[in-house]
C-alpha cells in the first residue's frame, strides 16, 4: 500500500490490503502515540469507535477496539454512524481519540481507518507518521508496554450516540421544513437511519431510497456517485428536492424538483447566500478549491462574497477555514463544511441547511441554484508524461497563454499535475463546450508534446 496514511485516513481492500492484525495494531500504535504526546495526561484514556455497514466493519471495529483497550483506553463503541457524527461525538463527550471505519464513497470491499483528535478534528500529519512509524516498527517485532489488571481499557456500548446526533442537527437549524417533500438516498451506507430521522423530526415528507443497508450494498449503485435513480425518484414522487448522500455520509450532492443535479458549487452558493443572510458567513467569504467551476467565481463575484480558493482536496480547504476563520468551504463533489457546526463534511447537516433555505425562502432549489451557471467543464487526463516539468515547460507555458487568451474572462484553463500517476490534468472551461473541447485536446496535445 506504500505510505499507509493517504489524504483520507487508511484504505485498502478490506482482509487483503487492510487487515484485522493492521487495524489493531494501528489503534496500539495510535494510544501509544497519543500517550506520548500528553493528550492522556492526568486521565483515564477514552475514544468513540463507529462504523459504516459494510460487513468488513464487523471484524475491524472487534481488532479496533481491542487494539485500543489492549492499550489501556476505555471505547465507548457507537456502532454504525456517519463520520460526521464520529466526530461530533468525540468532541461532545470529550474523547481523547475518535476512530471512524468506513471507506466513504469507495465499493464494498474496501474499508478505511480514520482517527480524529480531541475534539473531533483530523490528527496532525506529523502524528498520522508518528503512527505509521511506531506501527511499524512494533510489526516487526518490538514489544508493546501493556497495562494489565485495573490498566486494561473497559469496553461498552453508547447506544445514546444516535440520538445526541440527531439532536445537535436539529439544534442548528434556521427554520423548520414543514411542508417540504425531500427524496433521501442514503447509499445503502452510514446515514440510513439517522438522516430520514432528523429530516421527519424537522417537519419534512421523507421518501427514502438506498436506506436498506445489509453489510454488501453500499454505494451499489445508488448514493451520490449514481443519480439516475434519486432524479427519477424525486419526479416520480413530485418532491420539492433530493439529498444523495455516500457511504460515510460525509457529503451530499442535491437534485431539484424537475430531476436536474445541484453540485457541490452550487450548494455552497446558496449556502452563502442563506448565511450572509443571517450575518453567519465570517468576512463574506467562501473557501473553494481551484476545481470549482468559474460559474461559482463570477456567481459570488456578481453577489459581492470573496472566494478563497486552496488545492484540490478537502484538507486543504479545512485548514484554510481553521486558519482564518471561515465559516463555509467545500468541493464541487459536495463535501461542504460548515465550521461552526462541524470539524468535517457533514452531509446530513448540509442537505439540511440547503432544504431550510428552500423552505424558508418560498423559492424552488431550481431557481436558489441558479444564482451561478455552470459553464461546461472538460477534463482530459494525459498519460506517460513527465509531470514535474508542468511548471518549467516554456513550450506548455506558451500554449496555457495562448489558451487563456482565446478563452478571455468566460474561460479558464488548469493544468494539475498527478500526485500518484505520471499523468498530467487538463481542464478547461467555456462559455461553449464545444470551445472547450477545442481547447483542451489541444492542450492535452501540447502536454504530450513538451512532457511525453
Amino acid at each position: 500500500m506504500g505510505r499507509l496514511f493517504g489524504t483520507d485516513g487508511v484504505r485498502g481492500v478490506a482482509n487483503a490490503d487492510l487487515t484485522a492484525e493492521m487495524a489493531l495494531g494501528l489503534s496500539v500504535a495510535a494510544a501509544h502515540v497519543l500517550a506520548e504526546a500528553g493528550t492522556f495526561e492526568g486521565h483515564r484514556p477514552r475514544a468513540v469507535v463507529g462504523r459504516d455497514p459494510r460487513a468488513s466493519g464487523e471484524f475491524l471495529e472487534a481488532a479496533v477496539v481491542a487494539g485500543l483497550a489492549s492499550a489501556g483506553v476505555d471505547v465507548l463503541r457507537v456502532g454504525v454512524l456517519p463520520t460526521p457524527a464520529v466526530a461530533y461525538l468525540t468532541g461532545e463527550l470529550g474523547a481523547d481519540l475518535g476512530v471512524m471505519l468506513s471507506a466513504s464513497h469507495n465499493a464494498m470491499p474496501d474499508n478505511g481507518i480514520k482517527f480524529f483528535a480531541r475534539g473531533g478534528h483530523k490528527l496532525a500529519d506529523e502524528l498520522e507518521d508518528r503512527i505509521e512509524s511506531v506501527y511499524e516498527e512494533h510489526r516487526t517485532g518490538a514489544p508493546w508496554d501493556r497495562p494489565t489488571g485495573s490498566g486494561v481499557g473497559r469496553v461498552r456500548d453508547y447506544e445514546e450516540g444516535s440520538d445526541r446526533y440527531v439532536e445537535h442537527l436539529l439544534s442548528v437549524l434556521p427554520n423548520r421544513l414543514d411542508g417540504l417533500k425531500v427524496v433521501l438516498d442514503e447509499a445503502h451506507g452510514a446515514a440510513a437511519r439517522v438522516s430520514p430521522e432528523v429530516f421527519q423530526q424537522a417537519g419534512a415528507e421523507v421518501v427514502t431510497i438506498g436506506a436498506e443497508p445489509d453489510g454488501l450494498n453500499i454505494n451499489d449503485g445508488c448514493g451520490s456517485t449514481h443519480l439516475d435513480k434519486i432524479k427519477a425518484a424525486v419526479v416520480e414522487h413530485g418532491a420539492d428536492l433530493g439529498i444523495a448522500h455516500d457511504g460515510d455520509a460525509d457529503r451530499c450532492l442535491a437534485v431539484d424538483h424537475t430531476g436536474a443535479e445541484v453540485d457541490g458549487d452550487q450548494i455552497l452558493a446558496v449556502l452563502a447566500l442563506a448565511m450572509r443572510e443571517r450575518s453567519v458567513l465570517r468576512s463574506d467569504t467562501v473557501v473553494a478549491t481551484v476545481m470549482s467551476n468559474l460559474g461559482f467565481k463570477l456567481a459570488m463575484e456578481r453577489e459581492g462574497i470573496r472566494l478563497v480558493q486552496t488545492g484540490v482536496g478537502d484538507r486543504y480547504v479545512l485548514e484554510e477555514m481553521k486558519e482564518h476563520g471561515f465559516a463555509l468551504g467545500g468541493e464541487q463533489s459536495g463535501h461542504v463544511i460548515i465550521l461552526d457546526h462541524a470539524t468535517t463534511g457533514d452531509g446530513t447537516l448540509t442537505g439540511l441547511l440547503l432544504a431550510a433555505r428552500v423552505a424558508q425562502s418560498g423559492c424552488t432549489l431550481a431557481d436558489l441554484a441558479g444564482v451561478m451557471e455552470r459553464l461546461p467543464q472538460v477534463l482530459i487526463n494525459v498519460p506517460d508524461v513527465d509531470r514535474t516539468r508542468v511548471g518549467t515547460s516554456a513550450e506548455l507555458s506558451a500554449a496555457v497563454s495562448d489558451a487563456e487568451r482565446e478563452l478571455g474572462e468566460t474561460g479558464r484553463v488548469l493544468l494539475r499535475p498527478s500526485g500518484t500517476e505520471p499523468l498530467v490534468r487538463v481542464m478547461v472551461e467555456a462559455a461553449d463546450i464545444e470551445q472547450a473541447r477545442s481547447v483542451a485536446g489541444r492542450l492535452a496535445d501540447a502536454v504530450k508534446s513538451a512532457l511525453g
